[in-house]
């Protein structure tokens, strides 16, 4: 079941994107923030016994508020490779572009994210819309250095958006 997350999923969030091994985490507080007030800009994917099992956050972007950013999406390792992840994507862009006017999303990706790039990249095709990439972030602005130095973060632009 696609619902939108409440303030109770913030820690099992938390739990997915840290057992990603591939997302940046963020604080425990800051998943229990984004379920609070970014709820309507995000959605989670319930099992039977309605734990989440997968989620997609994001936030209309200040400067353009038809954008909306994806700003991460993940799924519990036990139910990968199910479609779980383009479900919850094509979900919350249903309802944005319906509730919210939304016409375009941005995210970024590092370049050894193969598996988000097929994903977006599967996400604007089903969509019909065009994909544009460009590097928004140099990996050198990342305060990290030697052997954990961050990967630059490409940024994604998706768009004209219509409900599906």
């Amino acid at each position: 079941m696609i619902d939108t997350p409440r303030v109770e999923d913030g820690a099992a969030i938390w739990r997915i994107a840290r057992d990603s091994e591939v997302l940046d985490l963020n604080s425990s507080y800051s998943y229990l923030l984004w379920c609070r007030d970014f709820a309507d800009t995000s959605v989670v994917a319930r099992d039977a016994s309605g734990e989440p099992m997968g989620f997609v956050t994001g936030y209309v972007r200040p400067q353009r508020p038809e954008i909306l950013v994806v700003w991460q999406v993940a799924v519990d390792g036990a139910h990968r490779g199910k479609g779980i992840a383009g479900t919850l994507l094509d979900a919350l862009t249903d309802r944005v572009v319906r509730d919210l006017g939304i016409t375009g999303i941005e995210t970024t990706v590092t370049p050894d994210n193969v598996p988000s790039d097929r994903m977006f990249t599967a996400y604007a095709a089903r969509r019909g819309a065009v994909l544009d990439r460009e590097v928004l972030f140099d990996g050198g602005l990342f305060p990290e250095d030697g052997s954990s130095a961050h990967a630059p973060e490409v940024l994604y632009r998706i768009g004209p958006l219509t409900s599906g």
